[in-house]
């Protein structure tokens, strides 16, 4: 992946990938849910209940809610053990908010419910704090696999540190192939250069060779295609790793249209079934939201009635998914209610805000309308945050990916966010540190990341000095 503050290539993407680590990938989503599911039918049995379609039903539900899981097998501190923690706290806080508002959790033992709530964490962090012991054995059962690269170049080479790095590969890069002189290769400590790209099927029918890696420029598809050609009659695996990847990619993923490859290089990560998954999360929240904070909100309609003349909803023009205009809707905190082709952000001691409406803007109370943007489909509850419609012009021309951010609904909250990089963008520094959370968070998007920041998001609401 390529690191948007400084253009250099800081990994492989996931997209290239050996048949072992794909295994180990597809394990790392599942296991968390599993667990899960696990843990809640061995507390109903443990307390001597039968397993009824309740239980059934609550089990496809809370793996829905942590399918795909994020947490690596590699990993493993302290913080991980925090991370897994907070997110099923706050599975289980919103599986407990939809049981007591549609008047199910009676039908649950109590005793079957905490036991499972203290023991799902505890499966989660056992196992991955014990995987890297044993998950690199099983793959070695395997044996080492013998690789080379097909171009000693920047991406062949960081290819060669990652799987070098990696325990879950098992891959040894034993060699490189390229038509440069070594003068211009300079030093490559990797693996040793065994000759040019001509001598590379002579190699592979001489040694043993597993994977061969084609790192090459897509601008040498003549020098590629000779050597597929010289390679069909070898029983090595072929891997094409394109310079594509040297782009910033979003979503990226191989898939067929019409019969025919495409790799996405720039795609939204809500398509399919994590599109129903994230609309129906949303909906769920913003309901609950809404009926918890109903009372907060009268209080704060009344109050800013009370304080400044004028409506009490303050609507504005913003950009939503495929950059597409939507109203959205705030408390009011200002006097006034700009909507204009310029618009001026507001600072630290802007004199247009009330005493009332400063409060509301600290403690983000005036986002609160924006659940009923979410239950329109028009927002989402977790998302970039939508800028005003003039700002988005001028910023679009200014920051390289800008409008990618709106290949997804805006939302209430967002990674960048809880990461303090909300507030006035004074400096365009400020503006892009914001867009690469933003990109961030559509590379890596999953429901428990989404929970995750609806956690942060209410733990530093009342202390984030950047909002005012």
């Amino acid at each position: 992946m390529v690191d948007p503050r400084t253009g250099q290539l800081t990994s492989i993407p996931p997209l290239v990938r050996t048949g072992n680590r794909s295994l180990v990938d597809l394990a790392k989503s599942l296991v968390d849910p599993l667990l899960a599911v696990g843990c809640l039918f061995g507390s109903t049995l443990a307390w001597g209940q039968a397993i009824r379609p309740a239980e059934v039903v609550l089990a496809a539900l809370v793996f829905a809610l942590i399918y795909p899981a994020t947490v690596p097998f590699r990993q493993r501190s302290h913080g991980m053990i925090r991370h897994i923690a907070a997110s099923w706290a706050l599975v289980a806080a919103l599986l407990l908010m939809f049981g007591l508002a549609v008047d199910m959790i009676r039908i649950f033992h109590p005793n079957v419910l905490a036991t499972w709530f203290l023991a799902t964490p505890a499966a989660q962090a056992l196992t991955h704090w014990i995987s890297p012991l044993f998950v690199p054995r099983l793959i070695a059962l395997r044996g080492e696999q013998v690789a080379i690269v097909i171009g000693a170049n920047t991406l062949g080479r960081t290819l060669a540190r990652e799987l070098a790095n990696d325990p879950y590969s098992q891959t040894h890069v034993a060699a490189f192939f390229d038509d440069r002189d070594l003068a211009r290769l300079g030093n490559v400590t990797e693996a040793p250069i065994c000759g040019r790209i001509e001598r590379v099927a002579d190699h592979v029918r001489a040694n043993r060779v597993d994977q061969i890696f084609i790192a090459l420029p897509m601008a040498a598809q003549p020098r590629i295609l000779h050597l597929l050609e010289s390679l069909r009659d070898t029983t090595a695996s072929i891997y094409f790793v394109p310079d594509i990847f040297m782009l910033d990619i979003i979503q990226g993923r191989i898939d067929t249209m019409v019969g025919l490859p495409v790799v996405a290089v720039c795609e939204s990560p809500f398509h399919g079934t994590t599109g129903v998954i994230k609309r129906l999360s949303d909906l769920c929240i913003a309901t609950a939201a809404l009926v918890l904070a109903s009372p907060i909100m009268v209080a704060v309609a009344l109050g800013i009635k009370i304080t400044m003349p004028g409506p009490v909803l303050f609507k504005q023009r913003r950009y939503g998914v495929d950059g597409q205009q939507i109203t959205v809707w705030k408390f009011r905190t200002m006097k006034v209610q700009e909507d204009g082709a310029q618009i001026r952000q507001a600072t630290r001691d802007d004199d247009r805000i009330t005493p009332f409406g400063r409060f509301l803007r600290r403690t983000s109370l005036d986002e609160l309308p924006q659940f009923f943007n979410v239950l329109q489909g028009k927002m989402s509850v977790v998302g970039p945050r939508p800028h005003a419609v003039a700002h988005n012009e001028m910023y679009r021309k200014l920051i390289r990916g800008y409008m990618i951010r709106h290949k997804v609904k805006p939302g209430i909250t967002g990674l960048a966010q809880i990461n303090g990089a909300r507030g006035e963008t004074d400096t365009l520094d400020k503006m892009e540190a914001r867009i690469r959370y933003d990109l961030d968070y559509l590379r890596n998007w999953s429901l428990r990341l989404d929970l995750w920041i609806i956690y942060r998001t209410v733990v530093e609401v009342f202390r984030d000095p950047n909002a005012y």
